[in-house]
């Protein structure tokens, strides 16, 4: 017979917490893992926490199939690429017609396009969802990003719902369009994040290193901080971050960690997918840079040796001047992810309702901050503009840009490198430049490759006569 509301594959940490977020919710979910030592695991931790009544587990696939109730949702929690696309195989005999697969790991908006239209002709639903909201997310309530078939979301839809998030009672899950465009939502809401840790490690590195302070008066700043314009979970964490202490030593744990940060693909994959669509997305490339520089640990010692350790000026750069700083920087970087949503979505013709994206980020996800309240309601009133020409932010931005402005120029004198909010600057003095300097590329590029250039009142694809270079 079949009992459960919904199934799920993949038994680590990720899909064991979304299992049991399930069945507190009140739901029946069948579980199932290629390894059945974890199947055993999650038996346990079900019942320990009194949801075994709630939960099926199947050692079998074909048994787990027939556990779930038709039509049928299968969550799959398998490492992305290859694996996902073995599992989707290994399920398809057993699957009926309306059945869908709900693949809810990190993967590539393209593959998650090409599942859906493979699986489509026979009849079979593919969901790519976005979650986000980590280890305790999972477990307690995550954003979820929907994309692929409608029908086979309403089938699912309850229990979505039912897991996700809630901020002020509305669930912090939404469909948001056809084939890849959950997960493409996903990647870029992973890009600002990745943008977002990066703005917050260099404000720290001012902190530190021009200002002299130690990771205890750190967290207490951004402890502060947090119950201001920047109150957000990744500013919270941050202080807990600064002030934890390493058991063996009692030094702050901080200052043990190697400076090497990892990435999994995704926050790249935004910058790829900015860049490819021609969207400036400086603040998300430069995080991507920053990362993969930090990993260049070996080679960074070495450069240190030959050309010196940096001064680390002493600054007098104020902590107002700082909070505000990453204010800017950090709507810099929302508002860059944003523009990448709006273009992916005339594209591929998703209709992204921005507005929706913001409200779901407000709760359960890494990014989730106390401005998207704002960002919501500006795209409710149907205007897709880049959040720099938002009134609120407007108003912000002129303020803040000047912070902005002090601190990047601290750190490009006391040699503390601020990729991210540097180039947060840049964005914005280039983007409120009515006259920029492309004037002159143009011109350059009509000289060597004949490409034309436009002249007010004169029309485009001119040309000049340029004369001959002395190699010619």
């Amino acid at each position: 017979m079949s009992f459960a509301d919904i199934g799920l594959i993949g038994l680590a940490v990720m899909g064991s917490n979304l299992a049991l977020n399930i069945a507190e919710k009140g739901y029946k979910v069948a579980v199932h893992n290629r390894s059945a030592g974890r199947i055993d695991d999650f038996v346990r931790e079900a019942e320990a926490e009194g949801l075994s009544g709630n939960t099926i587990a199947e050692y079998d696939l074909a048994e787990f199939v027939a556990a779930v109730k038709k039509p049928r949702s299968i969550i799959i929690m398998v490492k992305a690429g290859a694996p996902v696309d073995a599992m989707i195989e290994q399920l398809l005999p057993l699957l009926d017609t309306g059945d869908s697969i709900i693949e809810c790991g990190n993967s590539l908006h393209s593959d998650t396009t090409r599942r859906f239209a493979s699986l489509k002709p026979r009849g079979i639903g593919y969901l790519g969802v976005g979650v986000s909201g980590g280890e305790e997310g999972a477990r307690h309530g995550p954003s979820i990003m929907v994309g692929g078939a409608k029908e086979q979301w309403h089938n699912a839809e309850k229990v979505l719902m039912a897991i996700a998030a809630k901020f002020d009672g509305e669930p912090c899950c939404a469909y948001l369009g056809e084939g890849g465009a959950g997960h493409f939502v996903k990647t870029i809401h992973n890009g600002i994040e990745y943008a977002d840790m990066q703005m917050i490690a260099e404000v720290y590195g001012v902190m530190r290193d021009g200002l002299g302070m130690n990771p205890a008066e750190c967290a207490e700043i951004f402890r502060k901080w947090n119950k201001g314009p920047l109150d957000s979970y990744l500013v919270e964490i941050t202080a807990h971050v600064l002030d934890a202490r390493d058991v063996p030593t009692g030094r702050p744990l901080i200052e043990l960690i190697v400076d090497k940060a990892g990435q999994k693909g995704t926050g790249r994959w935004s910058a790829i997918a900015a860049q490819d669509m021609g969207v400036p997305a400086t603040a998300i490339e430069g995080a991507v840079a920053a990362r993969s520089i930090s990993a260049l640990k070996q080679e960074r010692i070495k450069a240190e040796m030959i050309y010196g350790k940096p001064a680390y000026g002493q600054s007098d750069i104020a902590l107002d001047d700082l909070e505000m700083a990453l204010l800017a920087g950090k709507i810099v970087s929302y508002a860059q992810g944003f523009a990448v949503l709006q273009k992916a979505s005339e594209e591929n013709s998703w209709g992204l309702p921005l507005a929706t994206i913001a409200k779901i980020w407000r709760a359960g996800c890494i990014i989730r901050s106390k401005f998207l309240d704002q960002m919501a309601a500006a795209y409710e009133k149907g205007d897709n503009v880049n959040l720099l020409m938002v009134p609120d932010f407007i108003d912000i931005m002129k303020k803040a840009h000047k912070s902005l402005r002090k601190v990047v120029a601290a750190g490009a004198l006391g040699e503390y490198p601020l990729m991210c909010l540097s180039a947060s600057l840049s964005y914005f003095d280039s983007y409120r430049q009515s006259l920029g300097t492309a004037n002159l590329i143009q011109g350059q590029r009509d000289f060597f490759g004949a490409h034309g250039f436009e002249i007010d009142g004169r029309g485009e694809d001119l040309h000049f006569d340029w004369p001959p270079t002395l190699d010619t």
